[in-house]
């Protein structure tokens, strides 16, 4: 018995994925768009699918567009944008009320592809330019989300050490876009970027619940109308080799100095040793019970926060560390002393199966709600994989102390980054 999976159909311009599931109280459709990251598009993007979402040429301001979603039972309609690895991707999410439930037969599921399609393909403009108006209180939104990133210092530090790693790699352009060519977007100029997304873009539809296929697939072809294409394909390149280690250090006005370390680990999502990847991650520090947790911040008490997270489409390790200004060069020692560790196999029988436990818990909590599991089976879509949960869970009970050490040796430190409040010696 699957755990979760998507039945794939192929549509002119775009894939259509039903997951059937008695599992949500609501019907989730999530529209995916994706493009390589470029300079000259990540604004453009950052931008657009928040004009989208604030009025359409039916619903032509944003209170008459929220009225019609409390109309259907109080639907929920998001945008997001966000990388994962080289690509660049806008998500559009409509949560509504399954009518299974209901007393009524309003067709809320018609309904929500009918939102959905007039979001994507009827935008309020004027001529081939959108609402200026639009346009331009979302650029004060979107400028104002840019800015705040170097308020929290947190998530400062963290992009800034991407920034340095990844230089002249896509990788390193933040998803959010950037002050300088936000001033340049005019109404006319994003219109015309949309029109290239809409024709350029690997899209897949995702539609979730306990929902009947072919009514789903009547539905798409109802509401969904795009043209072919050949979505760009980036090679999967995970194996770039770190010609010198580099240590930034930055002055900032903060209490709390952040220490940020980049490994790569020449592993991504659906390669064979992935899994293992991901133990070793969550034994080092992924989780509370993990080295980092317990040596640096337990132990020692040098850390506010001490933790790793893996970018599984880059093949990046990230370690993020909340430290006294003054402790750097302890806490360093003792970070470099855990990584060494697990590249001995100085772990437990005990701590890789806690692991392989909080590994599977963790999925399954993402499954829990519908987004969650789009999240998971999209991974598949990036990597060009077609990995089951099912399989994912098997392999990761399979993977053996020694796969771990092994991947572990492929792992090399690239970059540690400083923001800290004094001058440091060291």
């Amino acid at each position: 018995m699957s755990i979760a999976s998507d039945t794939i159909t192929e549509k002119s311009g775009y894939k259509l994925h039903v997951v059937r599931t008695d599992k949500y109280k609501t019907n989730t459709l999530v529209l995916k768009m994706k493009a390589p990251l470029t300079k000259e598009d990540v604004t453009y993007r950052a931008l657009l699918p928040y004009v989208l979402q604030s009025n359409t040429s039916k619903y032509p301001t944003t209170p008459e567009l929220r009225s019609y979603l409390d109309d259907l039972y109080g639907a929920g309609f998001y945008v997001d944008v966000a990388k994962k690895g080289e690509y660049q991707i806008i998500s559009f999410t409509i949560d509504i009320v399954n009518e299974k439930f209901l007393s009524d037969s309003t067709p809320l599921l018609e309904k929500a592809f009918g939102l959905l399609s007039e979001v994507i393909f009827n935008p309020k403009k004027n001529g081939e330019a959108f609402d200026s108006k639009t346009v331009s209180n979302e650029i004060r939104s979107l400028k104002q989300r840019i800015q705040s990133i170097s308020d929290d210092k947190m998530r400062y530090s963290a992009t800034r050490l991407v920034e340095e790693m990844c230089k002249n790699e896509p990788y390193a352009l933040e998803a959010s876009g950037n002050l300088q060519d936000l001033e340049t977007i005019t109404p006319e100029s994003l219109f015309a970027y949309y029109k290239k997304m809409l024709s350029e873009d690997e899209i897949d539809l995702y539609v979730i619940g306990d929902i009947d296929g072919s009514e789903v697939e009547a539905l798409a072809d109802k509401y969904m109308s795009l043209q072919e294409r050949e979505p760009v394909r980036l090679p999967r390149e995970t194996g770039k080799a770190v010609e010198k280690e580099k240590e930034i250090i930055e002055n900032s006005d903060v209490k709390q100095g952040k220490l940020n370390i980049g490994y790569r680990t020449q592993v991504a999502y659906g390669d064979p040793d992935y899994y293992a990847l991901q133990l070793f991650n969550g034994i080092f520090g992924g989780f509370s019970h993990s080295k980092l947790f317990i040596n640096v911040r337990e132990k020692a008490s040098l850390a506010y926060y001490a933790a790793s997270r893996l970018e599984s489409h880059k093949g990046l390790l990230m370690v993020m560390a909340g430290i006294e200004n003054a402790n750097y060069k302890q806490a360093l020692d003792i970070i470099h002393a855990q990584m060494k560790e697990m590249k001995q196999g100085n772990f437990s029988d005990e701590e890789l199966a806690q692991t392989k436990a909080v590994v599977k818990n963790q999925l399954l909590e993402t499954i829990d709600v519908s987004r969650g599991l789009v999240e998971i089976l999209y991974h598949n879509v990036i990597s060009g994989q077609d990995i089951s949960l099912d399989e994912w869970f098997a392999k990761t009970e399979r993977t053996t102390k020694e796969e771990i050490i092994a991947v572990g040796q492929k792992i090399q430190l690239d970059t540690i980054y400083f923001l800290t409040e004094a001058e440091v010696q060291g």
